[in-house]
């Protein structure tokens, strides 16, 4: 009778280890799964071409979904907010490649007092401040090509008081003091390359600076679809996003090939647009059109002739026609002085090694 309890005892443990290894079996396998479920497998991993491609869909499918329902979430709340009359929650600002950029101790700032007596006394400041009137000869390399004077016709209507000579086989300085003796202010070179123009070569007079920028992406008038033609109005000038003081000096340097009086009445307007090193320009023509919004307002049941009332509201609205050309430029150098191969002093020259980071910006 003693030993009864004993047994009873001892197979109810043993059967309550069993039971308790059993739970703890279907519980470390319920963690396993969900472990395997919560780690998604990339697809770089997969090797079979078609299951690859059907994973990426899907996790391409399901990020889509995510994103849907956050914004639905952040309308909603947004809403609740106006509703019960509160503060709606502050945007969200994405990270990109330009707010994120490296802290640059040469990035102009408005109260920069150095800058300022900087530009009073810089080579562009007399055609800035209406002393001198711009005056531009272009030219080209001595090995021509057949895009190159299409290229430069393109540049003359673009700029005012342009003058195109043809290169010959004179040489880049002889060129320099013949522009100076007619009273240019700047020469622009048009290099080509394999038939195809690859790079300007901007020569400020009389006493420089030289600006080398790589050309790419060129876009000539004609492969436009749709331009439009300039008039001989004065454009406007717009120059985007130069910084630093290398990006402002080169700014000035543009600014410098343009009258600083444009005619509003031409509606032409001329963009130097820097992004991340890389100035795009864009010529454009912009018109104001006023439309007539026409609504239908029914006024009674019956109407005689079952026409509505048609009330007019006319809405201005504005257009762009892009004239061309369209070209992408890329500083690689700044000389002091007109243009020296030999003796020449350059303010700054590109290095691959300068390129550390993506998101390092001279400009």
């Amino acid at each position: 009778m003693v030993g009864k309890p004993k047994k009873s005892s001892y197979n109810s443990t043993k059967g309550g280890n069993k039971g308790d290894e059993e739970d703890g079996s279907t519980a470390h396998n319920s963690s396993a799964s969900s472990n395997r479920e919560n780690k998604q497998v990339l697809p770089s991993t997969i090797k079979n071409k078609d299951k690859r491609s059907a994973v990426h869909a899907k996790l391409k499918q399901q990020k889509k979904l995510d994103k849907r329902k956050k914004a639905k979430a952040r309308e909603a709340s947004e809403k609740r907010a106006l509703e019960l009359g509160e503060e709606l929650p502050p945007k969200k600002i994405p990270r990109t490649i330009e707010n994120t950029r490296e802290l640059d101790e040469t990035i102009c700032k408005p109260d920069d007092d150095e800058l300022f007596a900087n530009n009073d006394a810089d080579e562009f400041s007399s055609i800035l401040t209406h002393e001198h009137t711009p005056k531009i000869l272009i030219t080209t390399c001595r090995f021509n090509s057949t895009r190159g004077p299409a290229f430069i016709s393109d540049l003359l209507s673009v700029i005012p008081n342009a003058h195109y000579y043809k290169r010959g086989t004179y040489d880049l300085k002889k060129i320099v003091e013949y522009a100076r003796k007619k009273d240019f202010t700047s020469i622009i070179v048009v290099h080509t390359n394999r038939r195809e123009p690859d790079a300007l070569l901007l020569i400020g007079l009389p006493d420089g600076p030289t600006a080398h920028f790589k050309l790419s992406k060129l876009v000539l008038r004609k492969d436009i679809k749709n331009h439009g033609n300039p008039t001989n109005h004065k454009p406007e000038l717009v120059l985007n996003n130069f910084t630093t003081r290398l990006g402002h000096r080169i700014g000035r340097m543009i600014q410098s090939l343009f009258p600083q009086d444009p005619n509003f009445r031409g509606r032409r307007v001329v963009t130097f647009h820097n992004q991340r090193d890389f100035i795009f320009f864009r010529h454009h023509r912009y018109i104001f059109e006023s439309k007539e919004n026409k609504e239908g307002d029914l006024k009674g049941k019956k109407v005689k002739d079952t026409k509505a009332e048609k009330s007019s509201k006319e809405k201005v609205v504005a257009r762009l026609q892009e004239c061309g050309p369209r070209f992408t430029l890329k500083l690689t150098s700044v000389q002091h002085g007109t243009f020296d191969t030999k003796g020449g002093e350059y303010e700054w020259v590109h290095k691959p090694e300068m390129d550390t980071s993506r998101r390092r910006f001279f400009l």
